[in-house]
């Protein structure tokens, strides 16, 4: 076989394998036998491996061409990927809708709404059409590269299916959830078991394990599923409906079941009509998805924290089991904070064998009357947290007993105190060893410290080579290669990543210090406010109160802390072992847009959207994703969408790319 008559036979096996995949894995509607179809995907190997030139990366050989990775590349995604918020009631539904309203959400809203798929929820980046990226959801703003996993998963097009005259956009991404099937969930332990390995608790873990895998070569036997549920930042396609027919118009599938809802009273007929499919879809789902089906409106609407406002999951009523309280444990936290956790006597729910949960604090104690000796209602909240719902009061035994708050710290022996409007007991001691093991632990996760768990930092404590979070990066190796665990490589290796470690953004240094109240979210606006620690440091109440995002409480807590003697000490320590903390932005540039909003559609050539983005906060503007009355400026691109037409409506300022261009010094 020539290589010219090699090409044109390699092009016809992968039409018609990727076409028999797409019958197969999409429309479950195969049109040749497993072994026919395998007999092809031989020949084509065999003429590829004659010919390695003619290999291409959309080739279906290629789904477990990967090598083993060392590690997992962290990815940056362009558009945040977030979370929902969870109702759990047809009241607290309700309540949602009541919020809509209130916003202006007119009463002609229809919902789209789909089964809750209970997997891992991952981004693919399309470059003409050709998977280039897999990653996962990470912290919305940054997750891991799992492409070559992502490959082995037959319901994922390599290259994206086009239609009669259709363009498909230089760049594409999908989002959706990679799941196993209960059958492949089955079978995944029965071959654990019979490799003396430990079976998966459910298939949501089995599903995430098996796309953290470093060889692809393991992710493909697990027979992973993918259903697409949406495509980031097409603004072409005004409903959501319309994006799930453009999924399927690219070969993709969705879950089944899904549609439009045209009222609340609708969406809670499907929810109690999938409740009762549960169990006959082979998959696990753990609710549904409610979500504003115009896009405009979605847009509109914005976001709160993590979460869009548009956007709900409505979950199932929780699997409720009952066990017995064993005893009740207070365990102390980096703040200080004691919080009582049941020890119960071992029960499975939730796919989980759960033997702890926590009462969170001694009101709630109080609330469920909860005993030792008690049985007691568990389930989980969301699927996922163990909670005690409700004692068994016929079950009491008379030597059941009651609980008393401790008055001594459990770890150091100090008084126990409570504080001014707050409802948890702390620990006075704040050099309180369980105060500090965790507080280094949290602030380890913050520098992103793999190599530091919770055993190490106590060993590192009781050997009294640290104290708190920045004499970590004062250890060398001779000082830990005699504690156990450690050896003269392994002490080295930690030496050096902690070296690699010392630079830190503002953001997650700010997290890094465990300030009551402020998470992620929250250290990143006071990052873009402040832009360095020694202006943070300085801000008064005032200026913290200015703060966007930022209420009281947490104004309070964060004044506090920074004018507290130990966290100066704390600081200066960080300074002293090198650790760089670098500022929200490290390039000064005039703020020639502050105070104007900016809204981008359509394609622009000289830049793309995230770098026009970038610019424009780099120079003091904001980026809104919908248009009102109160944007500056809407910067139109080739094939614009209908923001354009709501801008020209509302007389916002439209600027051509060629207009746009000065305005961030693109001359």
């Amino acid at each position: 076989m020539t290589k010219k008559e090699a090409e044109l036979r390699i092009v016809k096996l992968r039409e018609v394998i990727s076409e028999e995949s797409y019958n197969y894995h999409v429309l479950d509607r195969p049109t040749m036998s497993d072994t026919a179809l395998d007999s092809l995907k031989h020949e084509l190997y065999t003429i590829e491996q004659e010919h390695p030139s003619l290999i291409t990366p959309d080739s279906p050989t290629q789904r477990v061409g990967g090598k083993p990775l060392d590690k997992f590349v962290k990815v940056t995604h362009k558009q945040r990927m977030l979370s929902m918020e969870d109702v759990f009631s047809k009241s607290e539904f309700e309540a949602w809708i009541d919020r809509l309203s209130r916003r202006g959400l007119n009463e002609a809203r229809d919902f789209f709404c789909m089964p809750k798929l209970d997997g891992l929820a991952v981004s693919l980046i399309y470059e003409n059409g050709l998977l280039k990226t897999g990653a996962t959801r990470g912290d919305g703003y940054i997750g891991e590269d799992v492409t070559e996993n992502l490959k082995t998963i037959d319901m994922i097009p390599l290259r994206l299916k086009t239609q009669s005259n259709e363009k498909i956009p230089d760049r594409v991404e999908i989002r959706g959830e990679v799941f196993l099937s209960e059958k492949s969930f089955a079978e995944i332990n029965k071959a654990q078991k019979a490799a003396g390995e430990a079976e998966f608790a459910n298939p949501r873990n089995a599903a995430a394990g098996s796309i953290r895998q470093l060889d692809p070569k393991i992710a493909a036997t697990r027979k992973l599923g993918f259903y697409a549920w949406d495509i980031a930042g097409d603004d072409s396609l005004l409903t959501h409906g319309a994006e799930w027919q453009k999924l399927a118009d690219y070969g993709f599938k969705t879950a089944p079941h899904s549609h439009v809802c045209v009222s609340p009273e609708d969406v809670f007929e499907y929810w109690k009509s999938i409740e009762e499919k549960r169990d006959k879809l082979g998959f696990w789902i753990d609710g549904i998805v409610v979500r504003v089906n115009n896009n405009q409106d979605f847009a509109d609407l914005g976001v709160v924290g993590k979460t869009p406002r548009g956007l709900v999951a409505w979950k199932f009523p929780a699997e409720e089991v009952t066990t017995v309280v064993e005893d009740i444990v207070w365990c102390v936290g980096r703040t200080g904070a004691l919080t009582p956790v049941a020890h119960l006597k071992p029960v499975w729910v939730g796919g989980t064998t759960v033997k702890h949960a926590s009462l969170h604090n001694l009101d709630e104690i109080e609330r469920l009357d909860v005993r030792i000796g008690d049985t007691i209602i568990l389930y989980k909240a969301g699927d996922i947290i163990p909670k005690i719902k409700e004692i068994v009061a016929g079950l009491r035994s008379s030597r059941a007993v009651k609980i008393k708050p401790p008055t001594d710290c459990p770890v150091c022996g100090s008084k126990v105190q409570r504080k001014e409007g707050e409802v948890a007991l702390y620990c006075a001691n704040k050099r309180c060893f369980a105060q500090d093991s965790e507080a280094i632990l949290h602030a380890m996760r913050a520098f992103e410290v793999d190599g530091l768990g919770p055993q190490t930092i106590a060993s590192l404590m009781e050997a009294g080579l640290i104290q708190r979070a920045p004499d970590v990066f004062a250890l060398i190796p001779d000082e830990i290669k005699d504690l156990e665990g450690f050896a003269d490589l392994s002490a080295q290796k930690l030496v050096d990543e902690l070296a690699n470690k010392k630079k830190i953004p503002l953001a997650r240094f700010i997290v890094g210090l465990g300030i009551r109240g402020v998470g992620l979210e929250t250290a990143r606006v006071l990052a873009k406010a402040f832009r360095n620690l020694d202006s943070l440091k300085s801000a008064s109440v005032e200026d913290l109160l200015r703060v966007d995002g930022v209420g009281e409480v947490v104004t309070s807590a964060i004044h506090e802390f920074l004018s507290e003697p130990e966290t100066i000490e704390l600081l200066g320590r960080y300074a002293e072992v090198g650790v760089e903390i670098l500022p929200f932005e490290e390039v000064s540039v005039e703020q020639t847009l502050a105070n104007q909003t900016f809204v981008l559609t359509g394609t622009l050539q000289s830049l793309t959207r995230e770098e026009a983005e970038e610019e424009i906060r780099l120079r003091g503007g904001s980026v809104s994703s919908a248009v009102s009355k109160k944007t500056s400026f809407v910067v139109v691109g080739e094939s614009p969408g209908s923001k354009l037409a709501k801008a020209e409506a509302l007389g916002v300022s439209v600027l051509l790319e060629t207009a746009f261009l000065p305005m961030i010094g693109r001359n």
